[in-house]
């Protein structure tokens, strides 16, 4: 059975207190969900970080537009297994589809980092794509992320075990991602700067095709499931 659908960011704000609260978000690609936090749940300070240098640049360059008026957010050019911040810096930590990018090498060292510069008590959300449903197939057409999602959560669980972070509890919920055409779908998913997808003529026809039979007049909606990992450090 599929888990029910929902905003995250309404999971969010039943499980994470975030009003007035210090929070730092890793791998916040073009901050749109950054954004949408600061908006709705008022923190003190929001550090935004990212390690795409194209990403990071058109966040600044965004937020210079915005001036004094994009409010909390801080963007910083830095990965989770190096935060530039102080022990027990923050309330709150979120890795929003963002722990599965981070070198397999240094998950551990992540993990470690999450809860040094998190405050006694404090909390971390890792959010992470389950591997099932049509869009997954869709993107192992030319980018399987099987591998690095299962290291991922081999780190969360090697940390609980070992004594960093505490788990909370376990969250599944089901999204949606909408695309009008192939062309949005290429943007948001094959023509990404933090990875270069180098797709043949073929893959690509093959991609399109698989997308196409998802596609009606409307274009194509797929529900993608999700999990969350709500960890605590220890007081």
């Amino acid at each position: 059975r599929p888990p029910a659908p929902a905003d995250e960011l309404d999971l969010l704000a039943r499980w994470v207190p975030l009003e007035g609260a210090r929070v730092l978000e890793l791998g916040c690609g073009n901050a749109e969900k950054t954004r949408r936090i600061a908006d709705r749940f008022a923190p003190r300070e929001l550090v935004a970080a990212e390690v795409d240098a194209t990403a990071h640049a058109a966040n600044l360059a965004r937020a210079a537009r915005k001036g004094a008026r994009a409010g909390p957010i801080r963007y910083a050019a830095f990965g989770a297994e190096a935060i530039e911040a102080e022990d027990g810096t923050f309330d709150a930590v979120l890795l929003f589809k963002s722990l599965h990018h981070v070198p397999g090498a240094a998950l551990d060292r992540a993990l470690d980092e999450i809860a040094r510069v998190l405050r006694p008590g404090g909390l971390a959300w890792i959010s992470e794509p389950v591997a099932l449903g049509a869009f997954d197939a869709l993107l192992r057409r030319f980018h399987d992320e099987r591998a690095v999602r299962a290291a991922a959560f081999e780190a969360v669980r090697r940390s609980v075990e070992r004594g960093p972070l505490a788990l909370e509890r376990e969250l599944f919920f089901t999204s949606e991602r909408e695309f009008p055409d192939f062309e949005a779908f290429a943007d948001a998913v094959i023509h990404v700067s933090h990875t270069a997808h180098r797709l043949d003529a073929a893959t690509l026809a093959a991609v399109r095709s698989d997308f196409e039979a998802h596609a009606g007049a409307d274009g194509a909606r797929f529900e993608t499931p999700n999990r969350v990992d709500l960890l605590r450090r220890p007081r």
